[in-house]
């Protein structure tokens, strides 16, 4: 993967199970944290990223224990405990008191759990159409989550199904390459993914229910982004936690999915800087 990212790639063996990471850039420690779909792991889904923001960060970028080369994490206290927990061994390891943690969608629940449970170590958050939240109109599960959910179910993954969950994270399919379909297919059908798919067996736990965690008891600057047009995790489940957090902000993208960060890259890019650095 060297090669590709031009980064090294680091792990830590903890004892829940082994994370992978890579770092550029110097300054403040921030973690670009990715989401829960098929073949997703953290080079892919920031690569329009991590160059603008490791500028004035030193950029940290994992994959989550399931997904790329992390291992699978036992769940007993929910799904986004765990993968918390993956980001501060990485802490530990490396050092660093307090970060900024930016997620997208399963990252995003994943920042939130953070910052519920280190509130110390949480400097800010960046949440782009995170889960865990409570839709006001929207019937759930949505379209984009059933087709997560079932993707290694039925008669396996196919490099079909995994373009029709792609079609629902972007409001624009034209960016969407050939090359980058057959990588995450790559991805996720790695024989330790195939073994242990990320999300199967996912059963709804109390703490997974983020809005109802204390939400309003986070103190540190929030922004949190959207895409108007998100078909995964919709825009009205947004609100709630807006509302809920005391220092939130909120920015909504018109003609925009699930991957803000992905489709308006160079907006995103400078709203997440100067709400970090400015």
């Amino acid at each position: 993967m060297n090669d590709q990212t031009g980064a090294p790639s680091k792990f830590v063996d903890a004892p829940d199970g082994r994370v992978h990471y890579q770092s550029w850039g110097e300054g403040p420690a921030m973690f670009l944290i990715h989401g829960g779909g098929p073949g997703a792991y953290g080079y892919s889904n920031y690569r329009k990223n991590i160059g603008p923001l490791s500028q004035r960060n030193r950029v940290i970028v994992l994959d989550l224990p399931g997904y790329g080369q992390s291992a699978k994490r036992a769940q007993p206290e929910g799904l986004t405990t765990a993968l918390a927990n993956a980001v501060r061994d990485i802490m530990d390891q490396e050092g660093i008191e307090k970060a900024r943690l930016v997620g997208n969608s399963l990252g995003g629940m994943t920042a939130l759990r953070f910052a519920l449970d280190t509130p110390d170590r949480a400097e800010k958050l960046v949440l782009m159409g995170p889960g865990g939240g409570q839709a006001m109109f929207t019937p759930m599960p949505t379209e984009g989550l059933h087709r997560m959910f079932n993707f290694y179910e039925g008669d396996g993954p196919t490099i079909e199904k995994l373009s029709a969950v792609i079609d629902l994270l972007v409001y624009d399919r034209s960016a969407i390459t050939q090359e980058l379909l057959e990588e995450r297919f790559r991805i996720c059908t790695l024989p330790e993914t195939m073994a242990n798919p990320p999300l199967r067996g996912l059963r709804g736990h109390p703490r997974d229910a983020l809005w109802q965690q204390g939400v309003e008891n986070i103190t540190c600057p929030v922004l949190i982004i959207w895409g108007r047009e998100d078909r995964v995790v919709p825009l009205d489940s947004g609100f709630i936690l807006q509302k809920l957090i005391p220092n939130a902000d909120m920015h909504i993208y018109s003609k925009c999915g699930h991957w803000a960060q992905w489709e308006r890259a160079d907006e995103f890019n400078a709203l997440v800087d100067n709400f970090l650095n400015g």
